[in-house]
């Protein structure tokens, strides 16, 4: 016989966008048993004789009907077959009690004066029967463990959704009553999590089951066993369990009695493909669907959004530190701030300046990186002037010094940096590369290394050019630096304005706008080519 099984029982969770009533899954049980074995060894073994030698096999066959030992099904969502202990309940009419019951009692009239039950076996538990979410726990449990290996108890939210029936939650106003003193317990009691604690199951559930009794016998309900449990809900998820075979090999139960019988079962998603036709029928409607809907929200936003007067380009920034690496001491931060050039205004009560969380590093290869993802957002004006002769705009600076804390409170200065402003708008990754004043000799290492502290600049605009310098040239002849870290910068822009010159000097002024924007691209490109031969 075959030993292979397939004892991966849990549960599977699907998501459909179909409606859940087109699903079909076909079930097949079959019994494995001592004389089915000994059925097919023999027939393999009478094939393999001489012609003169032939043997009836009918009389083989008939040791065997395939009618009690294999059985197959094709079950829909919420589909009632009715169960041998069910046909002989229902058709008797002083044991219904309910609407249901007596809808179930004509059921079972009808298949009498039909041609019978497709059904000998298997059967289903639909939503609506009372044996859904009334099977005894234990039941529901040891036909599950029926499917497993090894035997598991079942856990506290297990036992609530077996034994919760669906219901609808009342809004209750906050009562009078109520102690305001104690409303959370610190240290509740298991008895009273179990009591207190309600688990709402919004799901659909349906059950497969099978009456594994030998043959003659069917009806009594100590031989019936859970095959398969579908559950959904209104989103679309599907959850199986056990899990379709998928040309795995089939599951194995075991059945309890003195006669303990071995039984395969195989598990298929049967649910017809949808056409062509009525694919392209949803699409549409799909589509129509989000026509209107953009129709709809476009009537709520409207047409008219908010224009910053003309001659003035609004500037939205929303930035994002993301990490820092390469410094020599843990524990940093970064404090930054804006300057924004001539012509350039802010919000009143926009902060330019901040600082952001101190971050342990952690090894990363060689080098040792802090990851901060501070975010922050910056909005800014520029007001076209024109008298000036300046048409492509200077941008504003974000200036930042790197410092680190340690466990004395002694922090130092790891590094200076700044980063322009993205003259086109979109998404920009910056890496800064920055240094830091160094003062030569052994003494100031020491200080550095002992009392912490190190030579801070007292204009942080001296990093690139002071706001404060008039002249021609700067010179920094004899200002020793160290190169140390980097700091990395995701930056998310936002243009808005309207036209900046006049339509008279559109033309003219255009021209040198894009002479000098190249100029700009060029500047750029030789610094990318020398910051990355450095």
């Amino acid at each position: 016989m075959d030993d292979c099984w397939n004892t991966d029982t849990g549960e599977a969770v699907y998501r459909s966008w179909d409606v859940v009533k087109n699903l079909k899954i076909k079930v097949h049980v079959e019994r494995v048993t001592s004389t089915a074995g000994l059925s097919s060894h023999l027939q393999q073994q009478v094939l393999s004789q001489q012609e003169g030698e032939d043997i009836e096999l009918e009389t083989l066959n008939a040791q065997v009907q395939k009618g009690d030992n294999e059985e197959e099904l094709v079950v829909g969502w919420q589909e009632k077959f009715f169960s041998q202990y069910e046909m002989e309940l229902y058709q008797n009419e002083a044991a219904c009690q309910t609407p249901l019951d007596r809808q179930y009692h004509t059921e079972v009239k009808a298949i009498k004066r039909g041609k019978g039950r497709r059904n000998r076996r298997i059967f289903t538990f639909t939503d609506h029967d009372r044996y859904t979410n009334c099977l005894p726990l234990a039941q529901l449990q040891h036909s599950t463990d029926l499917l497993t290996t090894t035997k598991s108890g079942p856990t506290f939210l297990a036992e609530r959704m077996a034994s919760v029936r669906h219901r609808r939650q009342e809004r209750r106003t906050m009562d009078s009553s109520v102690p305001k003193t104690k409303i959370i317990n610190w240290e509740p009691t298991e008895e009273f999590v179990k009591n207190s604690r309600m688990v709402n199951n919004a799901m659909q559930t349906m059950h497969v089951m099978a009456d594994l009794g030998p043959s003659g016998r069917l009806g009594q309900k100590e031989n019936e066993c859970l095959l398969l449990t579908i559950k959904t809900d209104a989103n679309g998820t599907v959850i199986v369990k056990p899990d379709f075979n998928k040309n795995k090999e089939p599951y194995r139960i075991l059945t309890e009695g003195e006669k303990k019988d071995v039984w395969r079962l195989w598990v298929e998603n049967v649910s017809a493909p949808m056409k062509s036709e009525e694919k392209e029928r949803e699409q549409n409607m799909y589509k129509d669907l989000y026509v209107r809907h953009k129709e709809y929200f476009n009537s709520l936003v409207g047409q008219d959004f908010e224009m910053p007067p003309l001659g003035v380009l609004r500037y939205i920034m929303n930035g994002e530190i993301v990490s820092a690496k390469g410094f020599e001491y843990d524990n940093l931060y970064i404090h930054f701030l804006m300057e924004l050039p001539n012509n350039w205004s802010s919000l009143p009560n926009q902060p330019l300046s901040g600082v952001t969380q101190t971050c342990q590093t952690k090894t990363l290869g060689k080098e040792c990186v802090a990851y901060f993802s501070f975010p922050f957002s910056f909005e800014a004006f520029y007001v076209s002037d024109k008298e000036s002769e300046e048409l492509v705009p200077q941008w504003p600076v974000i200036y930042f010094k790197v410092l680190s804390l340690d466990s004395w409170q002694r922090y130092r200065t790891e590094g200076y940096g700044y980063v322009l402003f993205p003259a086109l708008p979109g998404k920009h990754t910056i890496t800064c590369h920055t240094w830091r004043p160094l003062q030569t000799g052994t003494v100031s290492a020491l200080r550095r290394f002992f009392i912490g502290g190190s030579p801070e600049l007292e204009d942080q605009s001296y990093v690139r050019i002071p706001g404060t310098f008039k002249g021609e040239r700067l010179s920094r002849f004899g200002f020793c630096t160290e190169t140390s870290g980097s700091v990395a910068f995701n930056l998310h822009c936002i243009q808005q304005s309207k036209a900046f010159v006049d339509a008279t000097m559109m033309k003219m002024r255009r021209q040198r706008v894009f002479e000098q924007l190249g100029g700009f691209s060029q500047q750029g490109a030789v610094c990318n080519i020398l910051g990355n031969n450095s």
